[in-house]
């Protein structure tokens, strides 16, 4: 598929909430892991168009902590996916300069799981021109919680005054400290909501949402959500003339 000339205005983060799996593999007669299969393919060619389109980074909520509850057999095929698709994607990562980080309660991800995937980013934390950002164990709301902890534990120490803390000091306990938050955040298969997903950094965030479910979500679709987001004003809670007049003053 040829990269569309039009987009010049492009997200430098983008996230997605991957749903659909199951009801792609059900509509079909097909067991739940055939679903999630299918939706590693999709993972595939949407961070190759992301990386062949100049995207700086990408977050895949691609298991949730309130996923540990799914059937042990449904859990166990998640985990040997993860880690069969890790494995299968080193090269491409490193011939494509792409920084694997992760994000979310990884202590309880499986051993083979937590040391293919810490392998996995040692290897490619060399890489410059993207940063795929998987969710995994990720509950927003834990996250906050873990942030507040962090804080408190700092202003018993000492190291903190409550009275600095700011949104900028929260957000660099979260998880995702030193990234932008994103620009527009996707979701597959029509729900609306934000599942405990990136609570805090999602504040501003542009939102897609389509009925597509997640293994047909094809660079096609992809680059629809991209042509949408060319058209969203993004004013941060100002009026049209004051985003212009502040966005003319930085660009000066």
């Amino acid at each position: 598929m040829l990269i569309s000339s039009e987009l010049t205005k492009l997200p430098a983060h983008v996230a997605i909430i991957m749903d659909g799996n199951g009801r792609w593999a059900r509509k079909r007669g097909l067991p739940r892991i055939m679903g999630h299969r299918a939706g590693v393919k999709t993972v595939r060619s949407t961070v190759r168009c992301a990386r062949e389109l100049g995207i700086s980074v990408m977050t895949l909520y691609a298991f949730s902590q309130e996923n540990w509850g799914r059937p042990p057999d449904e859990v166990g095929a998640l985990m040997d996916l993860l880690v069969e698709y890790l494995r299968q994607e080193l090269d491409e990562m490193l011939g494509n300069r792409i920084s694997l980080r992760a994000i979310g309660d990884l202590q309880r991800l499986p051993e083979e799981a937590r040391l293919v995937l810490k392998e996995t980013i040692e290897r490619t934390a060399g890489n410059s021109e993207m940063i795929l950002n998987l969710a995994l164990s990720y509950g927003g709301r834990s996250e906050l919680a873990r942030a507040a902890r962090r804080l408190a534990e700092e202003c018993l120490k000492g190291r903190l005054r409550p009275e600095e803390i700011d949104e900028d000091v929260l957000a660099d306990r979260l998880y995702t400290s030193g990234l932008p938050d994103p620009d527009l955040l996707i979701r597959t298969s029509g729900e609306y909501r934000l599942s405990n997903f990136l609570l805090f950094q999602a504040a501003y965030s542009e939102l897609y949402i389509t009925p597509v479910l997640w293994p047909d979500f094809s660079r096609e679709e992809f680059m629809k959500a991209l042509e949408e987001y060319q058209k969203r004003e993004r004013r941060f809670g100002l009026i049209s003339q004051q985003h212009l007049s502040s966005c003319t003053a930085r660009g000066s």
